[in-house]
């Protein structure tokens, strides 16, 4: 029986170090109204084992949000700066900021925000870090550009998990990386499929599902310590992992009374409790963002269609009605959108509703296994394309997407992580 082989790492080594990319990152479109942003080089930041200015800059274009200009200067935070000249260029902000090297050797680094037409700062952090961790700084200051810009929280600075199998289809590994494709970690290895990660709600635990005893087993993998254990080895099919807000709970879809059912289970694996009781089969559970009701894929209506019911169980409401086959539900942070995969006219396409109106939106074509970002603005896909799986993000209202690729194999099952604290 084919085992999987596992790397321990620590925290230390999970926020990883200065790589060089795994994924290459493609942008196609961009989002209405963009905000036009200046970027500067930052005062002495050749001393970081990073180009933070660099890292901002492809941070926000990948946004879509903004339009970036390159400052052409280097500019310090702390420098009188005429805000009027570099309105009069188009840019409504302007990012500064400077990099120093601590006699401890962490690498201090200070930025400020202006606003152009206001004619002031608008906000301002510092911190010192280890070098290793230079790129999570740069990240952490565009998603505060991001924020103060929109109003809305970025997403730069999350993480994501994805599987990747190698270019022979004989190898699996459950990776963890920074949003946008740097500083990869494999979590988990192994010979036998690996499917359907879910990050827990604080991030330092990804469940998933294992083919390594020769049926899908649920596992959950301690990022922190490496440590993994059993979910849930019952009779049958364990899958489809999703966690509860609070962490306390996930939900879960077993076939161990001969059909596949609801369930939610423990994280240490105890306290499995039924919610469906239908001879239809009913699987992919997710947790609304309130944790209140569970969203499913049901076939009792006679084909796979989305539904919602409440977590104690009980009568099911159908929230799918256009197409045949729809299936992975995926509620956005915020409890405002859906998003799931439908077949039509013969190919999976992604699409996004708003559960107020009922109005959808399709996204994407070749879609399957969508993942919303935790702000609840973009969706992660995997897609198929050139003979190679690959993922892709497109905002929630279409006008932006991004491709990540790589050589080394076909990537696959994608997870955006939460925020972190």
């Amino acid at each position: 029986m084919k085992k999987l082989h596992y790397l321990l790492f620590s925290a230390t080594l999970l926020m990883g170090t200065a790589t060089n990319a795994q994924i290459k990152v493609e942008i196609a479109g961009v989002g209405s109204n963009q905000i036009p942003v200046a970027v500067a080089a930052f005062a002495d930041e050749s001393i970081a084992p990073a180009q933070i200015s660099a890292i901002i800059r492809a941070d926000l274009e990948r946004s879509g949000v903004f339009k970036v200009i390159d400052a052409g200067q280097v500019i310090s935070d702390s420098a009188s700066i005429d805000l009027a000249a570099f309105k009069a260029k188009g840019a409504d902000a302007l990012v500064v900021g400077s990099v120093a090297r601590q006699a401890d050797g962490r690498i201090a680094v200070r930025y400020k925000l202006h606003d152009t037409v206001k004619g002031a700062a608008i906000s301002q952090l510092g911190g010192e870090v280890q070098p290793k961790y230079t790129r999570l700084q740069a990240h952490r200051i565009a998603d505060d550009v991001y924020e103060k810009l929109t109003g809305v929280r970025g997403i730069f600075s999350t993480r994501i998990a994805y599987v990747k199998e190698d270019k022979a289809g004989r190898n699996y590994s459950l990776v963890v990386s920074d949003a946008d494709g740097e500083n990869e970690v494999v979590a988990a290895r192994g010979r036998e499929p690996i499917i359907s990660p879910a990050w827990s709600p604080d991030g330092t635990k990804v469940a998933y599902v294992s083919m390594e005893d020769r049926k899908p087993v649920v596992y959950l993998q301690d990022l922190m310590t490496g440590r993994r254990n059993v979910i849930s080895n019952v009779k049958g099919n364990n899958s489809a992992p999703s966690w509860s807000p609070d962490g306390s709970l996930l939900a879960v879809a077993l076939s161990k009374d001969g059909n596949t059912e609801i369930y939610t289970v423990r994280p240490d694996g105890s306290g499995h409790r039924r919610l469906t009781n239908n001879p239809a089969i009913d699987s992919e559970p997710q947790f609304s963002s309130d944790g209140q009701s569970i969203y499913f894929m049901s076939d009792r209506s006679g084909g796979p269609q989305i539904y919602k019911m409440s977590v104690a169980g009980g009568n099911a409401t159908r929230l799918t009605f256009n197409g045949n086959y729809n299936i992975s539900p995926r509620v956005s942070s915020d409890g405002k959108t859906l998003a799931w995969i439908s077949q039509r006219n013969g190919g999976f396409s992604l699409y996004a509703m708003d559960l107020a109106s009922g109005q959808e939106l399709r996204l994407a074509d070749g879609a399957t296994e969508p993942s919303f970002s935790p702000n609840g603005k973009y969706i992660m896909y995997a897609i198929k394309g050139g003979g190679r799986a690959s993922l892709a993000v497109v905002s929630v209202d279409g006008r932006v997407k991004q491709r990540l690729s790589t050589n080394a194999g076909n990537i696959r099952e994608p997870s955006w992580g939460p925020f972190m604290k």
